[in-house]
């Protein structure tokens, strides 16, 4: 009977060292300095990626298309013409396309807060002509001559080509990389980069 009550005892003593255990353990978790999780950030090339097609600059542009399709009659003894005089409204949108990031083209250090960008280079990204504005100002066919009627067709075809290189020659590309650089920078500094250097590559 004695034994029984020291194994009693015992067993008394070991559940109240392991109830003990248990409510250190408990007490002091909270001050354990270990990691229990890691956070992770996404990548800066991912991140920039997702940002597709920066469209970073818009032109309006207006132009007046004079096209003529010109004829001959009677064996060339007689000049004739089919023209169009036609009034173009129209978009140019430039940018960047950041699917065309490459990994060589991000450098970060996240322990100095740095971060250094090349871009892919700013190019059109589309010219749209708004039917609604552009119009026919005048048509005219000579009398021996053949009306085409894909003449306005045509006259269009030319107004969106001539529209994309008159933004062009008006410095729509220097402005779409310019704001595309400070577009991207200031969404870098936004995920905790303090130290953002942005810079595009040129066109071959």
């Amino acid at each position: 009977m004695l034994a029984s009550a020291r194994s009693a005892t015992a067993a008394v003593v070991l559940l109240v060292v392991l109830v003990g255990a248990v409510l250190v353990l408990i007490v002091w978790r909270p001050f354990d300095t270990t990691p229990t999780a890691l956070r992770s950030t996404p990548s800066v090339v991912v991140a920039v990626r997702d940002l597709a097609r920066l469209e970073s600059a818009e032109y309006h542009i207006e132009r007046v298309i004079d096209l003529r399709d010109r004829q001959s009659r009677l064996f060339g003894l007689i000049r004739t013409q089919d023209a169009i005089l036609f009034v173009a409204v129209g978009q140019v949108t430039a940018g960047v396309d950041l699917t065309e990031l490459a990994e060589g083209d991000v450098t970060v250090d996240r322990e100095a807060g740095s971060a250094v960008i090349v871009l892919p280079p700013a190019r059109v990204l589309s010219t749209r002509l708004d039917n609604e504005r552009s119009w026919v100002y005048a048509r005219s066919t000579d009398v021996l001559a053949q009306r085409k009627e894909d003449l306005e067709t045509r006259a269009r075809q030319e107004a969106e080509r001539t529209l994309e290189q008159s933004a062009v020659d008006g410095g729509i590309l220097e402005r779409a990389r310019t704001n595309a650089e400070r577009t991207i920078a200031t969404f870098v500094r936004s995920l905790g980069y303090t130290s953002v250097s942005v810079t595009s590559r040129t066109l071959p």
